[in-house]
């Protein structure tokens, strides 16, 4: 038996066959119940590249459901948005015609108080200004679909190695500086297929667990019946447990940071409290918040029970 402060998941799109981009208050409730009951108990729904209207449209969604939510339910505790201002060049299965320039001014068209971490390309935005005024509002700003030699301004790396140039010992790079810079964070999806796990053993091995956040950057589909679907207006097939779309983009993971917490630690990759420190502890200094629930997991890292504090 184990246990365990409750996951915290900083990076998913939806699950159980509901997507953040596209739903009710009543169906984010949903996710935050279903989520709760596999051991995460605080998340931030996660909004990609879209139209703007629909953009602001889910985000009063989201913040909505937050404040109806009932208790023995993962917190909604912000959102995370991950585009529209992105660089093209990496954009994965984000939409083209949706990606804007990382400006104040564009961002001020989406503003809102919950919003608690955005992504960007940090090498489009001019002098830096939007990471600055992001920090002003005390906002996290994460380097991620990105061609950045440099992470100025950034306070961690959006799905590290994922949507941005591949380390090189010819050139600087941004992977050679998250990993060597103590004041960075790192996202890293660790389903084994995002970033192979020989390479995941490297940054282990490398850079301090206090500084990783173990996500899961799940698609709408995962953990529901379907095996295909549609997400960012493409068609995307399970495989192998994570999604692609028909191009072979990779587009998201079919697993929950749960699946994730158990995959490692029956493969050996990291044992539990190593895992767990990153999907909890870690998160817990990055946004600043508090454990709100201990989770009890059996031998085969099975939730047996959550309970809020």
């Amino acid at each position: 038996m184990y246990k365990t402060e409750g996951l915290i998941e900083t990076h998913f799109h939806g699950a159980f066959g509901i997507d953040f981009m596209d739903c009710n208050e009543d169906e984010v409730v949903q996710v935050a119940e279903g989520v709760a009951k596999l051991g995460i108990t605080r998340i931030y729904p996660t909004l990609m590249t879209g139209d703007f209207a629909q953009i602001k449209k889910q985000i009063s969604v989201i913040k909505n459901a937050a404040e109806k939510q009932p208790e023995n339910t993962a917190k909604i505790s912000g959102i995370h948005l991950e585009g529209p201002f992105i660089n093209p060049l990496k954009k994965g299965i984000h939409q083209a015609e949706y990606v804007l320039k990382p400006t104040v001014e564009n961002y001020k068209k989406l503003e809102d108080d919950f919003i608690k971490i955005v992504t960007i390309a940090p090498e489009l935005d001019d002098n830096r200004e939007l990471c600055q005024y992001l920090h002003s509002k005390n906002v996290l700003v994460q380097a991620g679909h990105t061609m950045a030699d440099d992470l100025a301004g950034c306070d961690s790396v959006t799905h590290f190695f994922n949507a941005m140039p591949p380390l090189s010992h010819k050139y600087k790079n941004i992977i050679a500086e998250a990993i060597d810079n103590d004041d960075l964070f790192l996202e890293m999806i660790a389903d084994g297929n995002h970033v192979v796990d020989d390479v995941l053993k490297l940054v282990f091995r490398a850079k301090d667990r206090s500084k990783i956040v173990l996500i899961s950057d799940a698609l709408p589909i995962a953990h529901c019946e379907f095996k295909k679907g549609i997400f960012a207006g493409q068609k995307v097939m399970l495989n192998n447990g994570s999604f692609y779309n028909e191009n072979g983009t990779l587009a998201g993971s079919g697993m929950l940071q749960s699946d994730i917490l158990k995959r490692l630690v029956k493969d050996e990759i990291l044992s539990f409290d190593d895992a767990v420190y990153m999907m909890n502890i870690t998160p817990q200094k990055y946004l600043n918040v508090l454990n709100n629930a201990y989770v009890t997991f059996d031998d085969d890292i099975n939730v047996q029970k959550v309970d809020f504090i």
